[in-house]
């Protein structure tokens, strides 16, 4: 699933390619029809901005939010370029100036006004952007207290606590803070929750500057061996939504 790395890089590849052009807007597939993606035409792209895993593209008084959840994707393209997927796929082309910006899948792509998309519930109870340049930890280690069960791991996901952390980057964090993501945030004190909120956001601005190519040290090792005591790595799935935990019972006990 993308994170909000991926988000705030596509934000900023807006930013150097589309914003501030008046853009043509088309949508191949039916899925881009239904998502009223034709209205945007002939509007001026004014702001990309990144909340947590949403992507929201502001043109005046009209906005697109795109979730790209597991599978989606924009890709960027010079005018005439060949494409990677075939244009018959494609939910959304954004063209203006000297690049055309093309959305393929996810499970959100929708075109409304930018004063209701602003008042939606979804957007409106994100809870702070791990990399917003105010991003304040102690203002989610408060309301991580009010649900002192439940795990590290668990909490980091919820997107009402702090947006975009997705499943990588929750086990990556909790490895670097050495803290078993299973132990109740409870259990944990702020220093700790802090360490692991901040590690987490270190990682992730480390992956936005790099262009996303950021080596894992515990995420998808199950196989393998822990990078730091070569012990052997655990996963299983955790929470409501049974997303796999990657961690090492030696480092992080």
């Amino acid at each position: 699933m993308a994170e909000g790395d991926t988000i705030l890089r596509l934000a900023r590849r807006f930013d150097a390619t589309l914003v501030g052009e008046t853009v043509s807007a088309t949508a191949p597939s039916p899925r881009g029809k239904a998502a009223n993606v034709d209205r945007l035409d002939g509007h001026r792209l004014e702001r990309a901005e990144a909340r947590g895993k949403h992507l929201l593209l502001e043109f005046g008084e009209l906005s697109l939010h795109s979730h790209l959840g597991m599978s989606g994707g924009w890709h960027f393209y010079r005018p005439g370029a060949g494409w990677r997927r075939p244009r018959s796929s494609a939910w959304a082309v954004l063209s203006g100036g000297e690049w055309e910006a093309v959305q393929f899948g996810g499970p959100t792509l929708r075109v409304t006004t930018t004063g209701r998309l602003r008042r939606d519930p979804q957007i409106a109870r994100l809870g702070p952007d791990i990399l917003a340049d105010d991003f304040d930890p102690e203002a989610v280690i408060a309301t991580m207290r009010a649900d002192p069960t439940r795990g590290l791991g668990e909490a980091l996901l919820d997107q009402h606590l702090v947006a975009g952390i997705g499943n990588i980057f929750k086990s990556e964090a909790c490895f670097a803070a050495r803290i078993d993501p299973w132990r109740a945030t409870g259990d944990l004190s702020d220093e700790e929750l802090r360490e692991a909120l901040l590690a987490a956001r270190a990682q992730m601005t480390a992956a936005v500057e790099s262009g996303g190519r950021h080596r894992f040290q515990i995420y998808k090792r199950r196989q393998s061996v822990c990078p730091s005591c070569r012990g052997p790595v655990s996963s299983r799935g955790q929470g409501d939504a049974n997303r796999t935990t990657y961690w090492c019972p030696r480092c992080q006990s």
